[in-house]
């Protein structure tokens, strides 16, 4: 009966510890953005001083729209109690991941940041901010699918790339 029962924990170890490598995709995805046990996310939070030097400085400039970035971005204005916000915000690390090294995702916490929200008129969230280097950004409120935030980058963001 000892002999069965340590046969039955051996195999319980060895089917518990080893093969976890057996799935590929999300799991991998998972191994790759965690470091050190915490999450590493690919998305940018950015505070109001952080934006004047990275986005827009609109109080050197106001009225005159001038990119301060060296790639194209996404702003993602959101709330951390909104229902929306949740459910694109993994797109967005997603697109984050996928478009690494092509454009920046920063995301302004409209409650924390309450300035830039109004300098940018944010009604309603979430609201996309999409910013090529060169010409004017454009803005589209409400979550939005996967697809339709591809289209977006490779028709505003990355014309060329198509």
């Amino acid at each position: 009966m000892k002999k069965l029962l340590s046969i039955a924990f051996a195999a319980l170890l060895i089917t518990a510890c080893g093969g976890s490598n057996s799935q590929a995709g999300p799991a991998s995805d998972q191994a790759r953005t965690e470091q050190n046990g915490q999450k590493q996310e690919k998305t940018i939070h950015l505070t109001k001083a952080e934006f004047l030097q990275k986005v827009y400085n609109y109080e050197t400039s106001p009225g005159t729209w001038k990119y301060e970035g060296d790639k194209p971005c996404i702003i993602d204005f959101y709330a951390s109690w909104c229902g929306p916000c949740k459910m694109i915000a993994p797109i967005l690390e997603e697109l984050a991941a996928e478009y690494e090294g092509q454009i920046y995702i920063y995301k302004i916490n409209t409650e924390e940041e309450r300035e830039l929200a109004t300098a940018f008129g944010i009604q309603s969230i979430p609201t996309l901010l999409f910013v090529p280097v060169d010409g004017q950004p454009q803005m589209a409120r409400g979550a939005m699918p996967k697809e339709t935030l591809v289209e977006a980058i490779k028709t505003v963001l990355l014309p060329a790339s198509k």
